[in-house]
């Protein structure tokens, strides 16, 4: 049974920016990144949110931010309860059900651009090359089956949509939309950090079947920004569970998804209450993938 509230609205000065999970508000030169509980599907918000998962969100992101900053530098600042940071930015009187789902981040310049990497073919990748044989309008090769593992992970860039879904952009276009001297990193950069969170999510018995990143430029210089290798943002499988040729059980929000789509909602607002069972499952799995990529660390209260 679920007892504990989802945090579904935020209301601080100087909002900069709300998004279907994020509320932003402006710091002077910083931002509060706020991860609420919200939870989307299928491009709607629905109406019941799940409880700790902003925290989840904001505390993986940091995690990740940190262990990869040696890669390519990012946005991230700190948790807006830390100490040093929460008196610095004013945030010493925040709420700690928002502070605890809060980080503060630097300004950037944002790219618009998802750039998408994929270890597996699964999700709408696999659902093109069922209809085309291809990959993001690229030919892959005649006989691949479901979940299975490329030989090398493939960047496949899609627009940023503010809303509806994000279209997959060829090389080409993405060449002509942001210039080869912007392409070019963004490529690089993007292989590199799955390369690296990919062995390290290994380590704890987790695949890294896919995930986006976000790019941003601060003082000129690329940044990685947004969130990073959140359960949002990414596709993690159990080791262990894993068998080529099949849907993979997802550490993610697809429980949702799954129990919408049998429940016979037609994806038009609203959308439906979602039962106890499947708030609680979902809290479980997001709570699993933290533990397991933290080494057993506790979450904020």
């Amino acid at each position: 049974m679920v007892t504990s509230k989802a945090l579904l609205e935020t209301s601080l000065p100087n909002p900069f920016h709300k998004g279907k999970v994020r509320d932003t508000y402006d710091l002077g030169d910083a931002l509060l990144m706020v991860a609420t509980d919200r939870v989307s599907a299928f491009d709607s918000v629905l109406p019941t949110g799940i409880p700790g998962r902003g925290i989840v969100l904001a505390e993986l992101s940091a995690l990740w931010f940190k262990f990869s900053q040696v890669i390519v530098p990012n946005h991230y600042i700190g948790m807006a309860y830390e100490t040093g940071v929460a008196e610095k930015y004013g945030l010493v009187d925040l709420d700690p059900e928002v502070g605890h789902r809060a980080m503060v981040v630097r300004k950037a310049e944002r790219i618009d651009v998802e750039c998408v990497i994929r270890g597996y073919i699964t999700g709408s990748a696999w659902a093109e090359y069922q209809r085309s044989g291809t990959m993001n309008s690229a030919p892959l090769p005649e006989g691949m089956q479901e979940s299975q593992e490329f030989g090398a992970p493939v960047f496949t860039p899609t627009t940023k949509a503010e809303t509806g879904h994000d279209e997959p952009l060829t090389l080409e276009q993405l060449w002509d939309q942001v210039g080869g001297n912007i392409a070019w990193p963004l490529e690089e950069h993007s292989l590199a950090l799955y390369d690296v969170a990919a062995g390290a999510a290994k380590e704890v018995g987790f695949i890294l079947a896919d995930t986006k990143f976000e790019f941003g430029f601060i003082d000129g210089k690329l940044h990685l920004i947004d969130e990073v290798l959140t359960p949002d943002s990414s596709r993690y499988w159990d080791v262990e569970g894993y068998q080529v040729g099949k849907p993979q059980p997802s550490f993610d929000k697809q429980i949702i998804r799954d129990w919408l789509t049998e429940a016979g909602w037609n994806r038009e607002p609203p959308a439906p209450e979602l039962p106890d069972e499947i708030v609680q499952r979902t809290m479980d799995r997001y709570r699993e993938v933290y533990s397991r990529l933290s080494g057993g660390k506790e979450l904020p209260a």
